[in-house]
C-alpha cells in the first residue's frame, strides 16, 4: 500500500532565490497537506549524516558544502500516494530534463542546485522525516 507521507527540503539555492512561497504554493496546490515544517540551517555534521548514503560518491563533498551553504525549509507532507506524487511534482533531478510545470523545471538551475529534495521511498520518507522532526513537532 502506498504511504501517505513524504519528506521534502527546499534547498539553499531556492531559499536564497526567494522561492519558498512559490514552492510551498505548488505543494499545496498539488493537494499536499503540510504536517510539519521548519526553517533551519544544516550543520556540516547533520548534512553528512543525512546524505551518508552518498558518502562514497564523487559529489558527496560538494553536496554537503551546498546543503550547509544557507538555510533550508524541511517539511513532512501528507497525501494519498505521497512519495510518488511528490516525485512527479518536483520533476527530474536535472532541471533540463524535468517536465514543464514541475518545481525543478521552474526553480532549479542545475543538477547540483535543484531547488528541492523529495524522498524516494516510503521507508526513506519516514527516516528523513524523523531525522528533522521529533514526534511532537508533527501534526497528527
Amino acid at each position: 500500500m502506498a504511504g501517505n507521507r513524504t519528506f521534502t527540503m527546499i534547498k539553499p539555492d531556492a531559499v536564497k532565490a526567494g522561492n519558498i512561497g512559490n514552492i510551498l504554493q505548488m505543494i499545496t496546490d498539488g493537494g499536499f497537506e503540510i504536517k510539519a515544517m521548519k526553517y533551519t540551517q544544516l550543520t556540516e555534521e547533520q548534512a553528512k549524516e543525512f546524505y551518508a548514503v552518498h558518502s562514497e560518491r564523487p559529489f558527496y563533498g560538494e553536496l554537503v558544502e551546498f546543503m550547509t551553504s544557507g538555510p533550508i525549509v524541511a517539511a513532512i507532507l501528507e497525501k494519498d500516494n505521497a512519495v510518488a506524487d511528490f516525485r512527479s511534482l518536483i520533476g527530474a533531478t536535472n532541471p533540463a530534463e524535468a517536465d514543464e510545470g514541475t518545481i525543478r523545471k521552474k526553480y532549479a538551475s542545475s543538477v547540483g542546485e535543484n531547488a528541492v529534495h523529495g524522498s524516494d521511498s516510503d521507508e526513506n520518507a519516514k527516516i528523513e522525516g524523523d531525522f528533522h522532526f521529533s514526534a511532537d513537532e508533527v501534526v497528527a
